[in-house]
């Protein structure tokens, strides 16, 4: 097999595979499970998953192939989109109901250039006046010009006039509008329904050959320079604009070639926050939840092995049995697993310190990989380098740097470091009870209090507290069984369809996340 060394293991994000060869090493490495099916269905609106769990690299794939007769594209959410919104709010005193109105604008523009692009010129759509004069007054907007991207989509929206009368002119030269209609740069609102409804019309008087589906994402990190208050209102209004056209409209068009859909990708606490109406039904009836929980004993039957292990195989020259490739890179037993296993179970140690992510198995093994290559080893991987400080300290800190960008979506830098200010009150125990837990919540209240802080809100009680690092996964809580045995549990284990943001109990033992310690200086206890 090729040296553990020589091994690509791929970019941490999916978003990079777009050069030729990336391309096709992504698509070779890809593992098409349960989850990519489900996707591919017509009812399916949301893409929900943890950061890490892959939701970009679905789309992606789904973008690079035409899988089941989908025409994908991925489209992504930048700082300057937000800052155009932004701008508009202040300009035009925007609410919600007018960011809906401007994510529908912008949708509907983006697949109705997605279907000209991808659709033959000489199909049905070239011969349908509605459509085509949407085309016209898009080409002249732009100066024949289009970039189909989100920021310049957005430029519509500030001259909603120009672009309304442009529509209005061609309509009405290919016969489909007869009445003079006036247009207003005062009458924001009606010029931006007016065009929302001529490219609604527009895409559903033409028949297609594909199914074609757009995926939006990068919503799950908030620019620093952006209001929370304000982002929300931003993003409620995208996901409102994704239900509204995919439940109300594309879903009722007759097309031959297949439903055009919308798809958004983001974070669970993220459907939680903005707010739609009947979210757990959504969420079971119309999301594919990226879900790669196992067990030790069936770790060997789960898709989040079989997606690590295709990615070493599909770099050999021969065809390997399932497991053939991991057992040989890393043919060691896990110390915290003692039964008799037929084969190596260091995946087991992996998945420990991991969140049954796949990214953060990759990781890992990067980590591995680099520090191996610094002393000169070429052998395969073995419980020493696993245990090595140094791997331990860089795993720790991307693991961190994790829980940052989770936290980057709702507060401010200077309250995440009150936030790692928190760990110096638990002086190095990474186990502790609810006592402790609150003596320790106890002496940093004191300490910001004497330092005239301002107190976050996820500090607002200790109870506030203990939950919010549950739903960062920092923390698991512990309950002991009758049978002595201990049940560990933790936010991401007990996440499901029904229950999307799991509670945690109080008056129980509790432990930091193994993988974290070493980042938070916990592991040893001061005196």
């Amino acid at each position: 097999m090729k040296p553990f060394l020589e091994l690509d293991l791929g970019k941490s994000d999916a978003e990079n595979y777009k050069k030729r060869r990336d391309k096709e090493f992504f698509n070779r490495v890809f593992l098409r499970n349960t989850a990519l099916d489900r996707l591919a269905e017509e009812d399916i609106y949301f893409l929900v998953g943890e950061k890490g769990t892959g939701k970009t690299a679905y789309a992606v794939y789904l973008a690079n192939n035409a899988f089941k007769g989908i025409s994908g594209t991925l489209k992504y959410i930048r700082e300057t989109d937000y800052r155009k919104f932004l701008e508009l709010k202040r300009q035009k005193q925007l609410d919600l109901s007018d960011f809906t109105s401007i994510w529908k604008t912008i949708l509907l523009l983006l697949l109705a250039t997605k279907i000209k692009l991808d659709e033959s010129p000489r199909g049905l759509f070239s011969k349908k006046k509605a459509f085509a004069a949407v085309q016209q007054a898009i080409d002249e907007y732009y100066s024949n010009a289009f970039s189909p991207e989100i920021v310049i989509a957005l430029q519509i929206t500030d001259e909603s006039k120009l672009f309304a009368e442009l529509i209005s002119k061609y309509l009405k030269a290919g016969g489909e509008e007869k009445e003079v209609i006036t247009f207003s740069a005062q009458r924001f609102q009606t010029n931006l329904y007016y065009i929302e409804q001529k490219l609604a019309n527009a895409i559903s008087s033409v028949k297609t050959s594909k199914r074609h589906t757009l995926f939006i994402d990068g919503i799950d990190i908030r620019p620093d320079s952006i209001p929370y208050e304000e982002y929300l209102d931003c993003i409620k209004g995208l996901a409102n604009a994704v239900w509204a056209l995919n439940s109300d409209f594309l879903s009722n068009i007759k097309d031959p070639g297949g439903q055009t859909r919308i798809v958004l990708l983001l974070r669970p606490d993220i459907l939680e926050s903005i707010g739609l109406q009947n979210t757990n039904t959504k969420i079971r009836d119309n999301s594919v939840v990226l879900d790669w929980k196992t067990t030790y004993p069936r770790y060997r039957q789960s898709d989040i092995f079989a997606v690590i292990d295709r990615l070493l195989s599909a770099q050999q020259d021969d065809t390997n049995a399932l497991g053939e490739c991991w057992d040989h890179y890393f043919p060691f037993f896990s110390p915290t697993d003692t039964k008799d296993r037929q084969h190596p179970t260091s995946f087991i140690t992996f998945l420990r310190f991991s969140l049954y992510r796949p990214r953060d198995i990759i990781v890992m093994m990067e980590i591995l990989q680099k520090l191996k290559s610094q002393t000169g080893d070429s052998t395969n991987v073995s419980l020493d380098d696993f245990d090595n400080p140094e791997f331990r300290r860089r795993y720790a800190v991307y693991l961190l740097g994790e829980v940052k960008d989770h936290l980057s979506f709702y507060h401010s830098k200077h309250e995440y470091e009150m936030f790692l200010k928190f760990f110096e009150f638990l002086h190095g125990q990474t186990q502790f009870d609810y006592r402790e837990f609150c003596q320790a919540y106890s002496e940093l209240m004191s300490y910001l209090e004497s330092s005239d802080m301002g107190i976050p809100e996820f500090f607002g009680s200790a109870n506030t507290f203990l939950q919010y690092l549950y739903d960062l996964n920092v923390i698991s809580y512990v309950e002991l069984m009758e049978d002595g045995m201990k049940h560990i549990h933790w936010c991401f284990r007990e996440r499901s369809y029904a229950n999307i943001c799991p509670k945690i109990k109080t008056e129980q033992n509790y432990e930091i996340h193994y993988g974290l310690a070493k980042a938070l200086n916990l592991g040893k206890k001061i005196r």
